[in-house]
């Protein structure tokens, strides 16, 4: 489904489904460089379930007119644009990676239209390597290697993945490979200028769930443990010996770990 946000085409995925303001929904918010797709599984569950599904590709992304925005406020502000847009006075919004940080923020700055809160792979501050963002900057390909090498764990890397035919750090390059020229960059710089979200987390009344990787080297679980603990309604999952791509290296315990909120 093709809206038209601040004059621009956003492009949300809702499975080819009318969405039906009698039925919960739920919005998802993917990471740096990606888009709606990685969002297929628990899409598909939560639409044969009776749930309006929303999948956003953030400006500069997947099929959104650009360019991409530069902070994760204006990105928040801009999903909140999408729900009134879209029709849906309230969602359950669930984010990954910098899309965590945008559900966030998206819930401290407009909390009426949130019921529910999923933070996967988050940390407030999420700071980015000073190498990663210069090749990221220079649109070095050497960027999208330390992304992929340092979103999976190693099972992940060795191919250690329970959906037949699936490669992860294969399809996790391909993904960033579409990314137009400083879209990246733009969002890593975005998780790295967020600072310290601890003032935030405690102004979130929603009930909220909140899963980690226990070897996530980018967003370290101990830093989303930290801030989870200060979100009043907040549950933590820990997934042992899993990293950062969660939701290939892991999807169906995600899954299940969603389906308690959505």
């Amino acid at each position: 489904m093709e809206l038209k946000v601040d004059g621009k085409t956003a492009y949300v995925m809702t499975l080819g489904r009318e969405l039906d303001p009698s039925k919960l929904s739920a919005i998802f918010i993917h990471g740096t460089g990606l888009d709606h797709t990685v969002w297929t599984l628990p899409m598909r569950y939560f639409a044969r379930h009776g749930r309006n599904v929303v999948a956003v590709d953030l400006p500069g992304h997947g099929r959104s007119e650009g360019p991409p925005l530069e902070s994760i406020e204006d990105m928040a502000d801009w999903v909140a644009r999408v729900l009134v847009a879209a029709g849906v006075k309230q969602a359950a919004i669930i984010g990954h990676s910098m899309g965590s940080l945008v559900a966030f923020e998206t819930v401290v700055r407009h909390p009426k239209c949130a019921r529910a809160l999923a933070l996967l792979g988050i940390s407030a501050p999420m700071p980015v390597h000073d190498q990663l963002l210069e090749a990221a900057k220079a649109d070095d390909h050497a960027a999208l290697d330390m992304l992929t090498i340092w979103s999976h764990s190693h099972v992940g890397q060795v191919g250690g993945v329970g959906t037949p035919g699936l490669w992860m750090t294969g399809g996790n390059m391909k993904l960033l490979e579409r990314a137009g020229a400083g879209v990246i960059h733009a969002g890593l710089k975005a998780c790295n200028d967020y600072g310290d979200g601890s003032d935030r987390a405690l102004q979130i009344k929603c009930r909220t769930l909140v899963i980690l990787g226990s070897r996530d080297v980018m967003t370290p679980s101990r830093v989303g443990n930290h801030l989870g603990k200060l979100i009043p309604e907040a549950e933590i999952v820990v997934m042992n010996n899993c990293g950062h791509a969660m939701l290939t290296e892991r999807p169906n315990e995600v899954l299940d770990a969603l389906i308690k909120i959505v």
